[in-house]
């Protein structure tokens, strides 16, 4: 079904930014880049996909049902997410919010020319009905010139949630905690700018620039974009292993080394954001024993701290064996939405953020990624990114925050705020 061809390139850093820049006369793409950030687990230092062959595009109604049939169809790669309110298919629930993006809930595409990239290798498949296109298409990226863009105007980013307001809502939600309703929740807020255009390229690359994150993305179906710079891994399949890493802590960088250091080990000690991610944790064993083989269940890495440009992050890392009498979709629908999006118990909290939350989430905190046509995949999860419906001229990135019984609402708003402010940077 598909022609493979092997390239070695002197530049992978400049060949990146070809391929991306070459990319852009499709109407589907998706690019994935690691930013040669240390992993464990992965496959390739960066992804690029276009132009659909075939695609799923659909509501959340039967979602799951209709991806499966859609990748046994295929039996091929596809590409695409899966959007927050698919929640609404795998469990009785349902969201009223606001919706100013206007994304399908899921999107998956079958795409006619790939381009895997590990080290100074590149692996091109095309499918055969355009494999004759490969060697010219090669010379075109090889040939490409960089795109030089010039200062963009600013965009009027606003909160959907004022200060107070937010403060209030968080106070709902403890005494929701503190009636043992649920033990943790993620409460997120929208900031958003209306009638705005601007340049998804232009506005990626400067994201992923100040970002350097494993899992970012540049995503465009037709007129609806992602620019994500996503530090988190949603889950990977590789074989039979299931790999989960949930994000739940957050710290400030500072440029000084000492204070950077401080902030550092503050998030490493601080009872908080440890209970945060253990419950997290907890929730993740729980999703993933629902599929795997008995007694698989591991957490390999409990509370590490990992730096990025712009945060330290506490991240935990949960593995399992799955059991073969389930599927890839199973297996995305028993652990969708990821619990560090959510809180716990999920379906609770879930029905409470919604009533609280003045936005529907839809892409954001979904999860965005691949299956390959041996059965393995690896998903994202979408934060720390800017969505963008180019039609209706509406720009959004969303921002959130673990809510806990000692959590003290001024201190998750500024937590919010250092989340945001990459986006922010880039559009204002």
């Amino acid at each position: 079904m598909r022609t493979e061809i092997h390239k070695t390139i002197t530049y992978p850093i400049a060949f990146k930014k070809q391929l991306l820049d070459w990319s852009q006369q499709f109407r589907e793409v998706i690019f994935m880049d690691s930013n040669d950030y240390p992993q464990e687990y992965s496959s390739y230092d960066a992804i690029l996909a276009v132009d659909a062959f075939t695609l799923i595009q659909t509501d959340y109604h039967n979602a799951f049902d209709d991806l499966q049939q859609y990748q046994q169809t295929t039996k091929d790669w596809l590409f695409g997410y899966l959007a927050y309110d698919l929640k609404n298919d795998s469990e009785n629930l349902q969201s009223t919010n606001f919706d100013g993006l206007a994304f399908p809930d899921l999107f998956f595409f079958q795409p006619k020319k790939l381009f895997l990239l590990k080290g100074n290798q590149v692996t091109i498949q095309y499918l055969n009905l355009c494999d004759d296109e490969v060697e010219s298409d090669f010379e075109e990226i090889l040939n490409k010139i960089s795109v030089l863009f010039s200062e963009s105007e600013s965009v009027a980013v606003q909160a959907r949630i004022p200060k107070e307001k937010y403060i209030e809502k968080v106070n709902a939600l403890l005494a929701h905690l503190h009636r043992g309703d649920v033990y943790e929740a993620n409460f997120c807020m929208e900031f958003y700018a209306e009638n705005s255009s601007i340049n998804p390229l232009e506005k990626f690359e400067k994201l992923n620039s100040i970002s350097q994150t494993p899992f970012a993305v540049y995503f465009k179906n037709n007129q609806h974009y992602l620019l994500s710079a996503t530090p988190e891994r949603y889950l990977r399949k590789e074989g039979e292993n299931l790999i989960s890493q949930p994000i739940k802590g957050t710290a400030k960088r500072f440029l000084d080394p000492k204070e950077d250091e401080k902030s550092k080990n503050n998030l490493a000690s601080d009872p908080k954001e440890r209970a945060e991610n253990i419950m997290i944790t907890d929730l993740v064993r729980n999703d993933l024993s629902r599929t795997a083989q008995k007694g698989t269940v591991h957490v390999q890495e409990l509370c590490a701290i990992y730096s990025f440009e712009q945060v330290h992050q506490m991240i935990s890392t949960i593995t399992s064996k799955l059991d073969n009498k389930y599927s890839n979709i199973d297996v995305l629908r028993m652990t969708f939405p990821m619990g560090s999006m959510t809180g716990a118990p999920k379906i609770s909290v879930m029905k409470i953020i919604d009533e609280l939350e003045e936005t529907k989430r839809g892409l954001y905190s979904g999860a965005i990624g691949y299956f390959s046509p041996d059965g393995d995949f690896d998903f994202n999860v979408v934060i720390r990114s800017i969505l963008y419906n180019q039609e209706k001229k509406y720009v959004s990135f969303s921002v959130g925050s673990a809510i806990t019984s000692l959590s003290i609402p001024e201190k998750e708003y500024e937590e919010c705020l250092l989340k945001a402010k990459a986006m922010r940077e880039v559009l204002c």
